[in-house]
């Protein structure tokens, strides 16, 4: 597997967040630093010394965030899984599914339009058999998935949206609204455009949520 740190805590040891707001935000440099350099170069190609150029910052303060190259994996992968469920993680029975999945999607689509690269990374990992997070999917990463799914059941269990399959329903919301970050090359050949602006993301945030809902019997 992996030589440096093993797969099960990859993403359980993360480095503590730093406290004060120079720490924080040369934390933040480092990892926007580490998402291009990631997303050019891959985990193996990837350098911690191109990765202190892009920040700006002497390779020693990389090294005092972050001890290893490893780490610094972890941190980007484990910001865009945070980031994804943060808006249904705690999702409950009593929970208004409308308002729930349509801050859901939005939640996404703005995340696939702020930040691309995070979603490439881990689109990548996925894509290579995942070799330094397979086994936390299995574990932490499952638990989640099943803590929403189950929310998405009790709804339809209480009548509250149309007997959908809730795994099923959560890969489309992936599938749909990762789509633009993951494909965006592709996207915008097809839509004829050099970059999508504010307006166009609105239109994909109003699409998506409108075939969702009605999909499942709450438009």
């Amino acid at each position: 597997m992996f030589e440096i740190m093993s797969e099960v805590n990859i993403l359980e040891n993360r480095p503590n967040q730093p406290v004060g707001r120079i720490r924080q935000k040369n934390q933040l440099r480092i990892i926007a630093a580490a998402e291009e350099e990631f997303v050019t170069f891959g985990f193996k190609g990837a350098s911690m010394k191109r990765i202190a150029e892009r920040a700006e910052l002497p390779r020693a303060n990389i090294h005092y965030y972050f001890k290893n190259k490893v780490d610094l994996y972890a941190a980007v992968l484990g910001d865009i899984v945070e980031v994804w469920n943060s808006t249904v993680a705690d999702i409950n029975p009593e929970d208004d599914p409308k308002e729930t999945l349509t801050a859901y999607i939005r939640a996404k689509v703005l995340s696939a339009k702020g930040n691309p690269n995070a979603s490439r990374i881990f689109a990548s990992e996925i894509i290579h058999g995942a070799p330094h997070i397979g086994q936390y999917l299995k574990q932490d990463y499952r638990v989640a998935i099943l803590n929403i799914t189950n929310g998405f059941q009790s709804w339809i269990d209480q009548g509250k949206m149309d007997a959908i399959d809730p795994m099923h329903l959560l890969f489309m919301i992936w599938g749909s609204t990762q789509h633009y970050a993951d494909f965006g090359v592709q996207v915008r050949a097809a839509m004829d455009k050099d970059s999508l602006n504010d307006d166009d993301f609105d239109r994909i945030i109003a699409s998506i949520t409108h075939i969702i809902l009605k999909g499942v019997g709450l438009n």
